[in-house]
């Protein structure tokens, strides 16, 4: 598939999206990166460590997050994706559900819509995603975890993402899907889908594992979020066995260097 300007080879390789939280508040690194030197400085060392993609979220998603107003956010992000977008030559990925976020982060060039409700919240995003011609991932999410039957239901619910996206004029070629791992889901359902997180082949679209220092991994090894990176290597390396695309990760070095040896593992 093509992502901005660069194709990506989702049948044969894992690639990193790496994490540039423009926020005071987002659970791991809150604070740390959002000002627009240290935003570019970051940007800068995540492309040297082996990021293909860079998201940039203006609003924490963490669980109990403050809401903030589109014009916040469209504040926070713009100025971001637009210098990131003049000093490096990498795809922006825009981290929202918001209808005007989405549309201010795409004329500000972003390249991929990162929506953690699949389209669900405003579809409109859906709409502004196929003007545009951009990319989009659309994350598995409800409000409550609450299932008839949990892998069937993550499939049948990601199935209406698609509806939705298709309906909107978003071409297949555009579409990666994210199975919401810490999204409307217990501790045991997050690791269920993490390790199963191949039943979305089924859909036929490339699959983006986001785990990284998220509750689950704090949950099974007793950590605070600053010292999870061990726990979202292993989830990184279940993601490539599993056929996984894409995962979006915060320490990208470490993830990098573990997909090339997995990769390499599983090719002989």
């Amino acid at each position: 598939m093509i992502i901005g300007k660069k194709e990506f080879d989702t049948a044969h390789k894992c690639y990193i999206m790496g994490i540039l939280n423009v926020t005071p508040d987002s659970f791991s690194d809150g604070g740390k990166f959002n000002h627009l030197d240290a935003a570019l400085r970051h940007t800068e060392e995540m492309i040297r460590e082996g990021a293909a993609i860079v998201d940039i979220g203006g609003e924490s998603t963490r669980p109990g997050h403050q809401v903030i107003t589109d014009e916040e956010e469209i504040s926070r992000v713009v100025p971001v994706i637009e210098a990131v977008k003049k000093h490096f030559d990498v795809p922006v990925s825009i981290d929202t559900y918001k209808g005007a976020v989405a549309e201010a982060a795409l004329q500000a060039g972003a390249d991929l819509v990162n929506d953690i409700w699949g389209f669900k919240h405003d579809k409109r995003v859906a709409e502004l995603t196929a003007k545009y011609g951009a990319a989009c991932c659309l994350m598995h999410n409800r409000q409550e975890a609450v299932y008839d039957d949990f892998q069937k239901d993550v499939v049948s619910d990601l199935e209406e993402c698609v509806r939705i996206a298709r309906e909107a004029g978003v071409a297949d070629d555009k579409i990666i899907l994210d199975p919401g791992v810490g999204f409307g889901k217990t501790y045991e359902m997050n690791l269920e889908i993490t390790n199963h997180v191949d039943i979305l082949h089924q859909l036929g679209f490339p699959v983006l594992l986001g785990t990284s220092r998220k509750s689950m991994i704090g949950l099974t090894l007793d950590l605070p979020a600053t010292d999870r990176v061990e726990g979202t290597l292993a989830t990184t390396v279940i993601g490539v066995m599993k056929g996984c695309s894409f995962v979006r990760v915060h320490d990208i070095k470490e993830n990098y260097r573990i997909i090339q040896m997995t990769e390499a593992i599983l090719s002989r």
